[in-house]
């Protein structure tokens, strides 16, 4: 089943990620965390169908979409950012293996943050935030997606780890066995884990080195 979408609002999150708004189609539902594959329902461009994933609540009456782009790929991405309000989305069914099993971690790497916007926006909005944490890694401090709204919303529970940009306010390096252990992973509660896939596969063996069962990790490629 396919959807057209109206483009409602389009905004900068910073320099190099998007905010799109758009209708909601009637009986349309997902669960946070969850994704959609999307087109821009231009001539050429809709058959080139990409996942990304919903950062709005399924109670919401808008769609929101949190989307990365890539001006060197000269692709969807790229396309996104000349898109104007009026234009036209089209998108599937929801999907996604990452949803909420109960307070724990969450550690995401750059744009596989968003998969937890929607995630953590549902906590808030049910006063259930507390007793999760949020390890978040970047290039640089302009990079970081939601900023203030995830210090607002986690406070001391988030950790921002920097890897090309040394600031005091922020951990200098990649999220790995030493900076988990530092700010006493519970591997007795669920992992969260969405980025890119090397980081993925360098976290995965550092949770298990660090006694984390296969069954307590939910993750999905960013």
């Amino acid at each position: 089943m396919e959807y057209k979408l109206t483009l409602e609002k389009i905004e900068h999150v910073n320099h190099n990620v998007l905010r799109l708004v758009t209708n909601k189609p009637k009986g349309y539902s997902f669960s946070p965390g969850q994704a959609t594959e999307l087109a821009i329902d231009k001539d050429t461009w809709r058959d080139k169908k990409r996942p990304f994933t919903f950062t709005s609540l399924p109670e919401d009456d808008r769609l929101e979409f949190t989307i990365k782009v890539y001006p060197s790929h000269d692709g969807v991405t790229e396309q996104i950012e000349t898109l104007k309000v009026g234009d036209h989305l089209i998108i599937g069914e929801a999907w996604g293996a990452i949803q909420y099993h109960g307070e724990g971690t969450f550690i995401a790497g750059g744009a596989g943050v968003t998969p937890f916007i929607s995630i953590l926006k549902d906590l808030r909005r049910k006063a259930e935030l507390k007793g999760n944490t949020l390890f978040f890694a970047n290039h640089r401090k302009k990079d970081i997606i939601y900023k203030n709204q995830l210090e607002t919303w986690l406070g001391d529970d988030l950790h921002v780890v920097l890897s090309k940009e040394n600031l005091n306010e922020y951990k200098y390096g990649h999220i790995d066995k030493e900076i988990l252990q530092t700010y006493n992973l519970d591997i007795s509660k669920p992992v969260y884990l969405c980025g890119p896939p090397a980081m993925m596969d360098a976290v995965k063996t550092d949770l298990y080195e660090l006694g984390l069962s296969k069954d307590l990790l939910v993750t999905e490629a960013a």
